[in-house]
């Protein structure tokens, strides 16, 4: 049985303390409510804390995988709603230091996944590091976390120009998290395009704009998403409109001629688009 085709977002922010983590296991609950087969990764992985932030106790992790002691869908583990979590390590610094060829195993490795899924979640690490770059150029998808604060701004700039300068990525979706209007976002987001569109060849759409929300600490405290322990709450409504608003984003018809999470899927999918061409002429 053919697999279906699964859309990747990953998602990053240039440094840390932006609510990245909650942007993506958030936005992840709440496409898995509207029915959608949703797999997380903790792509930060030397100090991974996906499972921590949701009290889910870990046995086995990437590290496993990487060492050749298990294959990728043995170290899943199932998180509210039913997504799926690939976790990583946290204090390992030889996780950090993965080569260009350790990444791109990784990357194919998805491959191998028995299960099928709508959507692959990529929670990137902070900064600008060979392993962010890797993640987000293998994604359909790269969806940039920031707040209102200068070196959000800065490092966002930063990420974008690297991606786009360096690794051909030209379109880039932001979140401006934890505003407090909804004008205070789009100003926000004002002053990002104000800078790429002057220095860089770079498309940007607000996909949302989140509040700053007292549950979010209160959810965290408890070790749940904020969707699930607080549905109601503004930032929770602002992530499931995301949510909505993702879900719709279109799959490509075709590899992008780079390495990509998925690729067979994308492979099969382009050469059977072109069968039914060549059927129909």
């Amino acid at each position: 049985m053919k697999k279906s085709l699964v859309k990747v977002i990953a998602v990053t922010g240039g440094k840390g303390g932006v609510g990245k983590t909650n942007v993506s296991l958030n936005t992840a609950i709440a496409m898995a409510q509207q029915g959608q087969r949703v797999l997380v990764l903790d792509a930060d992985l030397g100090l991974a804390n996906v499972d921590v932030m949701l009290g889910l106790r870990v046995e086995k992790n990437l590290s496993h995988v990487l060492s050749g002691q298990c294959a990728l869908d043995d170290i899943l583990i199932e998180g509210p709603a039913g997504i799926k979590i690939v976790p990583a390590t946290s204090g390992t610094k030889s996780m950090v230091d993965l080569s260009a060829a350790e990444h791109a195993g990784l990357i194919r490795a998805f491959s191998t996944l028995r299960d099928d899924y709508d959507v692959l979640i990529v929670d990137t690490a902070a900064g600008i590091g060979d392993m962010v770059v890797s993640f987000a150029k293998a994604a359909q998808d790269v969806m940039v976390v920031v707040c209102d604060e200068p070196t959000s701004i800065t490092d966002a700039y930063a990420l974008i120009k690297v991606l786009s300068r360096e690794q051909g990525v030209f379109k880039f979706k932001i979140v401006a998290n934890m505003v407090k209007t909804l004008r205070d976002g789009q100003v926000l987001y004002n002053k990002l395009t104000k800078v790429t569109d002057r220095f860089l060849d770079v498309a940007l759409e607000l996909a949302a704009i989140v509040p700053f929300d007292e549950n979010l600490r209160l959810a965290v405290r408890k070790q749940q998403a904020l969707v699930a322990a607080y549905p109601k709450s503004p930032a929770s409504l602002a992530f499931k409109a995301l949510a909505n608003k993702a879900v719709n984003w279109p799959i490509p018809a075709q590899p992008g001629g780079h390495l990509e999470f998925f690729l067979e899927q994308l492979i099969s999918s382009a050469d059977n688009n072109r069968e039914r061409d060549v059927a129909s002429e």
